[in-house]
């Protein structure tokens, strides 16, 4: 769980809630892209059917939470449909202005679809093979929450507050994303094999222990064979075992993990680019400005620049 929580940080994850719903049927909109960000919706109240571009639909039930990476555009809807009117022209059409519930319809509450909007966000450069593994959605059902009490307490936690209208709710979902990211893409991966074989890496007795040792020390002269020393295997077994789990060479994973994390000194720290360099296990600031250019397309310096 460490080394998640390292992942997640380093990767500025924050939850962010957009509005709770009131639709009454019929009701129908298409949600825009919206960059790296994994959505999420949290049924509260009714049912709701999600389409995706690839032509893949899922329908969700009170209790249930449908989380969207990727910012993907989607179509949420009461009842099974091919094409919705823009979230934009909805909001408009209904003289939402952002603040309160989102009311579409009649605005019977006892017969409304009432949903809990909003999204798990990164910074932009964010990469990482649990990012990349992430499918096109993953749905935590009310079974699958009683099987996780952590996350199951802290979901009701949130309804009961959105619901109750109690002050802080907001700034505690924020504080809590992410372990709730963590605890639901964990439970996720029971059904998805690619983001199944990465987070099971972070449990194997080798390879999780050779990411243990890179995200306590990402400035060591690591190689291959000096990992796969530290954890007891060869080193043709331990690089074939890391990119079997992984989907990425271990070396690969070392050298896009330090320009994570400088990404993070860069934006959290006045720390120099010399310096930046130096904590991430560059012998250079030369070398350093060279990697982080020809992965980002601006140099360490204009990239600092820019977040002002």
């Amino acid at each position: 769980m460490s080394v998640l929580v390292d992942i997640f940080d380093t990767l500025d994850l924050q939850g962010v809630m957009y509005f709770q719903t009131n639709f009454s049927p019929p009701w129908a909109i298409e949600v825009p892209p919206l960059g790296q960000a994994t959505r999420f919706h949290l049924i509260m109240q009714g049912r709701c059917r999600f389409k995706f571009p690839s032509g893949q639909s899922v329908a969700a039930n009170a209790g249930d939470m449908i989380l969207i990476p990727g910012g993907r555009s989607h179509i949420m809807s009461c009842e099974p449909i091919s094409s919705a009117p823009s979230v934009e022209e909805v909001m408009a059409k209904s003289g939402y202005t952002g603040s309160g519930v989102f009311v579409v319809g009649s605005g019977e509450t006892e017969t409304a679809t009432q949903i809990l909007c909003g999204h798990f966000d990164f910074h932009n450069e964010a990469d990482h093979p649990i990012i990349n593994a992430l499918p096109e959605y993953m749905t935590v059902r009310r079974s699958d929450r009683a099987q996780n009490l952590f996350l199951n307490e802290t979901m009701n936690m949130i309804v009961k507050s959105v619901r109750s209208g109690t002050l802080g709710v907001e700034p505690t979902f924020r504080r809590l994303s992410e372990i709730i990211f963590i605890e639901i893409i964990c439970s996720a991966a029971n059904s998805d094999q690619a983001l199944g074989s990465v987070l099971q890496a972070f449990t194997d007795i080798h390879i999780g222990r050779a990411l243990d040792l890179v995200h306590k020390n990402i400035a060591a002269n690591w190689s291959v064979g000096g990992l796969a020393s530290e954890v007891g295997m060869s080193r043709s077994r331990f690089a074939q075992r890391f990119k079997d789990l992984m989907g990425i060479g271990p070396m690969t994973y070392v050298s896009e993990w330090r320009l994570q994390k400088a990404v993070f000194l860069l934006r959290q720290t006045p720390a120099t680019v010399q310096t930046v360099a130096n904590k991430i296990g560059y012998q250079s600031p030369a070398a350093f400005t060279r990697a982080f250019t020809q992965k980002f397309g601006q140099s360490p310096s204009l990239y600092r620049k820019n977040q002002t």
